[in-house]
């Protein structure tokens, strides 16, 4: 019987001025565009902690957003900064994994 490994990165490239690659574990290759990944952190200054509405506004993030620095958190998530000096968000592998904008995962989607 094969033993099933968490999921996580094995790269992370930059794929363009605002395109995030993420290579996968299970052999997937994921694409971002990186202010997608921004718009939707779930810190509690993006989303309220006890209603999980979201707080955070579109236009409150900037056109041009970047990753400054990621870093792993434990085996689980990244810690990404950002240009516009957030820094508080924890993105989860499953939470990124989920948010693919590769064409495959596009079209299971819908």
């Amino acid at each position: 019987m094969a033993i099933k490994l968490p999921l996580a990165p094995t790269a992370l490239k930059q794929l363009g001025a605002n395109l995030l690659g993420i290579s996968w574990n299970d052999g997937h290759d994921s694409v971002y565009h990186v202010r997608n990944i921004r718009l939707n952190c779930r810190c509690a200054n993006c989303v309220d902690e006890w209603t999980r509405e979201k707080i955070l506004k579109d236009d409150q993030v900037p056109k041009d957003i970047r990753p400054q620095k990621m870093d792993t958190v434990g085996r689980y998530a990244l810690q990404i900064d950002w240009s516009d000096g957030h820094n508080t968000g924890i993105f989860t592998f499953e939470q990124l994994r989920s948010q693919c904008e590769c064409e495959s995962c596009q079209q299971k989607k819908n």
